[in-house]
């Protein structure tokens, strides 16, 4: 017999199995001995009083053995068959390629930036001498933004695929499974890139393809369909269809579609800021509590305010993280967030973004919310001075309009100028701020603090740009065999939702083949 129960456990109760097997018992009304073991199905936690628990969604099983998991998948040789080109090896191309194994296609995966290990260095220069490699950075490269930048794994998006066989293949790839049941999954940045290698390894020994500095420059156009590609201006690649799955950040790929004639649509997205407080500033509101408890993992938080007409929110929250220089191209600056794999560094940090509407830029220039993102980054490394100096500001002073004296010691790796970041947004994102930070500071106690820093600016939330796509074959309308994919065609957010677009347009090649 099997049987579903959700039970609460003290924190310190979670990983003590017999205390678990006694609330079975209790639950289940049987004899000890009957209880053969359980699974954990979900796992969350319940902060919304000041007794905080985990809360246990468990498979029981009575007197029957627990089922024995399952090994990693295998995957046909694909060395012989039908190509399919995958431009970008950030998640969407990387599951798009694990997908087409699946279904006996051979994926040629093109990266402009590099392998995971050589990304390193490119990164180090970043943080410490300001210089950003515009084909590889914490954007561009093996794995994507999501290697070196988090690897957030909490999904709204159910209805768009298995979110279940994403998670699992990060198991099979050496991604602890505890991902499988936390209701907020996360790797970790310092975990990820084994992850990804092991991915590729994956789609290696099956007879795919990863290149590496393979920057796409032209489309190899026939008749109204697309038969490969043309990268670094000289080399070209063919297959039967080509999965475009470049990121949010390639705005050569747009500029490239528009030059071609190929449609291309401006999208609204969300810009702001970066907010960082000491973690314990963040534990404290949350746990109720001076001192957060060893068996309690570093709190989050999600905030969302109405302000007129707008949305401001809190987007891509990093308990125990770092803010990171996100630039990809030359005097720009662009603010992210990630967090180790155990989210121990001393502060917190989220973007705090508004939501921004085509109406709000002028024009009808399908770049036009690009062009407009791209201005406001290129304000904020002036105002910071150069060499990805961030332009910062105290919390309350920027609210009330002040510069700020001085700014509290932070996580930015590149440095901190006092700046009027005011000044910097545009006026209707400024106000927006202006008015929901002090109304966050009444949903958490803490929260609306001078302690608080404010770095800019939080510019890459999503795309700026849609690449239409027919809604039933996932291919562009104008261009047969060509697959817009993920985050940076407009249509998905993040790690997984991104994974699970790469999935479904490799799903789509296989029903032409």
């Amino acid at each position: 017999m099997q049987r579903d129960i959700e039970i609460s456990l003290l924190p310190h109760e979670v990983e003590q199995n017999e205390v678990i097997r006694a609330r079975l018992v209790a639950a289940l009304q049987v004899e000890p001995a009957r209880l053969t073991g359980h699974q954990v199905l979900k796992r969350s936690i319940d902060a919304r009083s000041r007794r905080v628990v985990f809360r246990l969604m468990l498979r029981a099983f009575v007197d029957e053995p627990v089922p024995l998991q399952q090994g990693p998948a295998t995957y046909p040789d694909v060395r012989s068959k039908t190509e399919v080109i995958i431009v970008g090896a950030g998640p969407a191309g990387l599951f798009a390629a694990i997908q087409c194994l699946e279904s006996g296609l051979k994926p040629v995966v093109l990266e402009r930036g590099k392998d995971v290990k050589q990304r390193r260095r490119d990164l180090a220069a970043i943080n410490k001498e300001g210089f950003v490699n515009t084909e590889s950075n914490y954007c561009f490269g093996e794995g994507g933004a999501g290697t070196y930048s988090d690897g957030k794994l909490y999904t709204r998006s159910n209805k768009r695929g298995d979110i279940n066989k994403v998670l699992q293949i990060f198991v099979d790839h050496g991604a602890t499974g505890d991902i499988l049941v936390d209701a907020r999954p996360h790797i970790g940045t310092n975990k990820l890139p084994h992850i990804i290698t092991a991915m590729r390894e994956t789609i290696l020994n099956a007879g795919g393809e990863i290149l590496f500095g393979k920057k796409v420059t032209d489309l190899i156009l026939n008749q109204g369909r697309i038969s490969g590609v043309v990268v670094n201006h000289n080399e070209e690649y063919t297959g039967h269809a080509v999965i475009l799955a470049t990121g949010h950040s390639a705005r050569d790929i747009y500029e490239l579609l528009h030059a071609r004639n190929i449609l291309i649509e401006a999208k609204p997205f969300a810009l702001g800021l970066r907010i960082e407080h000491p973690q314990q500033v963040i534990d404290t509101a949350q746990y109720h509590s001076a001192a957060r408890s060893e068996f309690l993992p570093p709190a989050y938080y999600s905030l969302v305010e109405q302000v007129g007409s707008r949305g401001v929110f809190s987007f891509c929250m990093c308990p125990g993280g770092i803010i990171a220089p996100c630039a990809t191209g030359e005097e720009e600056i662009v603010v992210n967030g990630w967090s180790p794999s155990k989210r121990n560094n001393p502060f917190a940090n989220s973007g705090t973004v508004v939501q921004i509407t085509l109406d709000d830029v002028v024009g009808y220039d399908p770049l036009r919310m690009l062009n407009f993102q791209s201005e406001i980054e290129k304000a904020a490394f002036q105002a910071g001075g150069g060499n990805l100096v961030a332009p910062a500001q105290r919390m309350i002073d920027f609210v009330q309009g002040k510069l700020s004296v001085d700014l509290p010691v932070n996580s930015y790796l590149p440095g901190t100028r006092s700046a009027m970041l005011d000044q910097i947004l545009p006026d209707f994102i400024a106000k927006s701020l202006k008015a929901a930070l002090p109304v966050f500071g009444k949903k958490m106690r803490g929260y609306y603090s001078n302690d608080a820093i404010l770095v800019g600016v939080e510019s890459r939330t999503s795309s700026a740009v849609r690449i239409p796509r027919d809604k039933e074959s996932l291919q562009h309308p104008q261009v047969r065999g060509l697959y817009p994919c993920a985050e940076g065609a407009g249509y998905a957010g993040g790690i997984v939702s991104a994974a699970i677009d790469g999935m479904n347009c490799a799903l789509a090649v296989a029903r032409t083949i």
